[in-house]
């Protein structure tokens, strides 16, 4: 990287899951907060259909309107970008309709603000490290692991971390199983629910009721509903299934929602957790939905959490061992049950977490003394720091002898007016 020069970042945003305009609005928070004096910023934005596209970035194109309108990439579209082999660096090629190809440039490094399927799950992550592109955030298999909660959960669970109970109703147990013949289906007239949609749902009965639904590889609580008795779990499994064929059936939990921000250890040292807040739904919302995440006016975080110290430490303990258990990198978000018997239960990780005006991340760093914009720089150099190519942060010497000694995790950073975010020692706790 040539020192005489600005850093150039490439904002990746947009993309193709139902999370397409959260990312948006991620960017348009997100942009203006990285430091122009020692960044070059490029906006890179993925339309609907996949199609990769140079655009403006203008912050007031890509966030959530006034009166709730969600953004779009397709809305801002510009000429189509193509990433190719770079060497230690990627390489960005621009396709203008009756032009000759032009590289964009290449870029240090990738900021793939994208988030749900064919972003957060490995997918550009791979196509990155294909392309020798440094990046930001998980690696391949962190961000499929976290992305895919029912796999999440048996890492969680082999860690020891404690979580709630769950059924996985897969698509080959719920789809409609014809009878054993022609003839008898005939009979039938239609196809019958198979022995294995029986078996599903008494198992989903042993939950109790209400239940909460969603899709196993989603995000920001689309395709998510609440289901009180058999009638809405049917509805609210094929609801789900609208967005992935595997399905995640919760138990409901009696307690308040806690989120935690977490960042890689600097120099190799465990993760530093930020000071945890609650999330206080607003809107006459039944449950943190979509429209209570983003719309609602009444909802809002308190940060710290009003709960007891020892939780408060319990909680920060857990996210760092849940960043760890899925070998995270970079930046993470773990949310939490806190129960009025004093349990604390991880629900699961968002390995890129919202960045949104409204989202806990940005907010939980800020209350722990890290603002947008030194929070943006740390993020960004951690990712300058590794070398391109395949990950082993599971495999590297520190990591396995933190998970040997048990995770330990720094506390909340200081704000130094100034000074590098996240440097020097701090003392640490043990925590997530």
């Amino acid at each position: 990287m040539n020192d005489q020069r600005k850093v150039r970042v490439a904002v990746v945003f947009g993309g193709r899951s139902p999370e397409h305009s959260i990312s948006c609005a991620s960017a348009a928070h997100v942009l203006p907060a990285i430091d122009p004096a020692r960044y070059e910023v490029v906006p890179v934005g993925i339309a609907r259909d996949g199609r990769w596209l140079q655009v403006s970035g203008d912050p007031a194109r890509l966030a959530i309107g006034s009166g709730g309108e969600l953004p779009s990439v397709d809305a801002t579209a510009g000429a189509e970008i193509v990433a190719r082999p770079g060497g230690s660096t990627g390489a960005l090629t621009v396709l203008s309709p009756g032009d000759v190809p032009r590289d964009l440039g290449a870029v240090d490094v990738v900021l793939p603000l994208l988030h749900g399927a064919y972003g957060e799950d490995g997918t550009i992550q791979g196509l990155l490290e294909m392309t020798g592109a440094r990046y930001c955030g998980a690696g391949v298999f962190a961000s499929a692991a976290g992305m895919d909660k029912e796999y999440m959960k048996l890492i969680f669970a082999a860690h020891g971390l404690p979580i709630g109970r769950y059924v996985v109703v897969r698509d080959r147990d719920w789809a409609a199983a014809p009878a054993d013949t022609p003839e008898a289906q005939a009979r039938a007239g239609a196809a019958t629910p198979g022995a294995e949609r029986k078996r599903v749902l008494d198992d989903i009965s042993e939950l109790g009721w209400p239940v909460f639904v969603k899709p196993a590889r989603g995000g920001s609580s689309v395709g998510t509903s609440k289901a009180a008795d058999t009638a809405e779990l049917e509805q609210a499994i094929e609801l789900a299934r609208e967005h992935d064929p595997k399905v995640l059936v919760e138990a409901a939990i009696d307690g308040i929602e806690i989120e935690c921000a977490v960042l890689e250890g600097a120099g190799g040292g465990p993760p530093d957790a930020s000071v945890p807040g609650q999330v206080v739904v607003g809107g006459g919302a039944g449950f943190y939905d979509f429209e209570a995440k983003y719309l609602a006016s009444g909802t809002h975080m308190v940060i710290p959490a009003p709960i007891p110290s020892p939780a408060i430490e319990q909680v920060r303990r857990l996210a760092a061992a849940a960043f760890d258990a899925i070998s995270c990198e970079g930046l993470a978000r773990v949310d939490f049950f806190y129960t009025p018997d004093g349990q604390v239960l991880v629900n699961e990780i968002n390995t890129m977490p919202g960045m949104t005006p409204a989202s806990g991340f940005p907010k939980m760093w800020e209350a722990s003394g890290l603002p947008l914009g030194q929070l943006m720089d740390r993020i960004i150099r951690t990712a300058l720091r590794r070398r391109p190519g395949l990950r082993l942060s599971a495999a590297c010497p520190a990591s396995s002898a933190r998970r040997r000694q048990g995770t330990a995790v720094r506390r909340p950073l200081p704000h130094r007016a100034g000074g590098t975010p996240g440097g020097g020692s701090s003392a640490t706790s043990s925590r997530r």
